[in-house]
């Protein structure tokens, strides 16, 4: 049974994997005990499954017994070990605990380096691990750094057609694709795809979470009808394959959504936008950083129909969530800050724009370099907002001066009127 298991968690089909290791732990726990080693590696499969189910909380409570019993029975070094620890790190990315789980991979990255070298699987995957968590924090130039070693290595010991190298590419055309490196991301992302095509088949999760990063990148280049097309595709299978809840699905119905804002189909990307919103605040919470991402393009697609109050009410609520969750810092924070500062200026609450408009530009300086394409973007809408001030303020004192004359005017007329009188 659990060789079964493991054949269907290779296939993609996580369900059926998920039936026979509940059954296969259930019958270990019952006969060889719960800390026994197979118990252990049944646990942690399973803990596997639900992360590949999109069942994080499910996840992290095995994988965290799992690291417990681990540590306690074979030793904080012991290679077991150190994978359960990156198992429970993988987990707290998609949680959106991104911080617990660098400190953890870091850990993970250095015992691994000094006690199997830098060239063993378990090493790899670690460092592949970390550039995963150094691009969600924003930290992309050390995940670009991260990621082409790892491709580096992989591609050398493993062969090019090896599915962990391929997964390499992917996150690194992910990486690039951050990085406004479009073109490198897309002609990496369609040699993937041929070779996944032909390995896994086109209906294998990992094949599919490829088209959807070739969709994002087709969409950044403004290619919006192959975007479109590919986009619709995914989620059809997904949702046969994998069902409309799986975080996989959202992330396609998320990346449909913002297609149909770009194309200006604005009724079809608002009904894509309340439907994963929803989703997503069901099965992760209003906190996740999948949600708050959901919270975001929707209010994009609120301002382009010009629905100023739907789209400041979705702002504002990010904004509050993200400083409270992450920090006045983070990069949520900080993005959540600056779409809530351009809500402002389109509405004309100038003052209000330029004030949170210069806490993103400041923030973004700590964060990143100052020639940081993000850094360019608020520094150029902060100036734009202040010559707008300026120029308000300049109409306003020649209004006030015109009126003052006119004033003066009508005072004198009537004082020379009064004296002939």
């Amino acid at each position: 049974m659990s060789n079964l298991a493991d054949t269907y968690r290779e296939l993609g089909k996580w369900k059926k994997a998920e039936e026979l290791e509940v059954k296969v732990l259930e019958m270990k726990i019952r006969i060889l005990g719960k800390e026994h080693p197979d118990t252990l590696w049944s646990m942690s499969n399973l803990a596997s499954t639900f992360s590949e189910l999109g069942k994080w909380k499910e996840a992290e409570e095995l994988q965290v017994q799992v690291l417990e019993m681990r540590t306690r029975i074979l030793g904080k070094e012991h290679p077991d070990t150190l994978w359960s620890m990156g198992n429970l790190a993988d987990t707290y990315r998609e949680l959106g605990k991104w911080k617990e789980a660098e400190e953890l991979e870091v850990k993970v990255l250095e015992m691994n380096i000094r006690i199997l070298g830098k060239e063993h699987p378990d090493t790899l995957w670690s460092m592949s691990n970390l550039a995963s968590t150094h691009r969600e924090l924003g930290k992309w130039k050390e995940a670009k750094e991260l990621g082409e070693q790892v491709l580096e290595m992989r591609t050398r010991i493993l062969g090019e057609d090896h599915p962990s190298t391929l997964l390499s590419m992917a996150n690194l055309s992910c990486i690039y694709h951050l990085l406004q490196e479009l073109n490198e991301a897309e002609v990496l992302q369609k040699s993937i795809l041929n070779k996944q095509n032909k390995l896994l088949g086109y209906e294998h999760p990992y094949t599919l979470k490829t088209m959807t990063y070739l969709a994002e990148t087709y969409c950044s280049l403004h290619k919006f009808t192959e975007a479109e097309s590919i986009g619709i595709q995914i989620i059809e299978m997904q949702k046969e394959i994998l069902s409309e809840w799986h975080p996989d699905t959202l992330q396609s119905m998320n990346n449909l959504a913002r297609m149909y804002s770009c194309l200006q189909k604005l009724n079809e990307a608002r009904e894509f936008g309340i439907r994963t919103l929803y989703l997503r605040n069901q099965i992760l919470g209003e906190k996740h950083p999948r949600t708050l991402e959901s919270m975001s393009n929707l209010s994009d697609t609120y301002l382009k129909e010009r629905s100023w109050e739907e789209a400041e009410a979705l702002q504002e609520k990010a904004f509050q969530i993200t400083s409270k969750t992450f920090g006045d810092k983070h990069i949520l924070t900080l993005t959540a800050l600056y779409k809530l500062g351009c809500t402002y200026w389109h509405t004309n609450k100038l003052e209000e724009a330029e004030k949170l408009m210069q806490e993103v530009v400041e923030g973004r300086k700590q964060a990143h370099e100052t020639d940081d394409p993000r850094v360019l973007e608020c520094i150029d809408a902060l100036l734009q907002i202040q010559n707008e001030i300026n120029e308000r303020n300049s109409r306003q004192k020649e209004i006030d001066l015109n009126k003052s004359k006119s004033n003066i005017l009508k005072t004198t007329k009537q004082r020379i009127k009064h004296i002939f009188k």
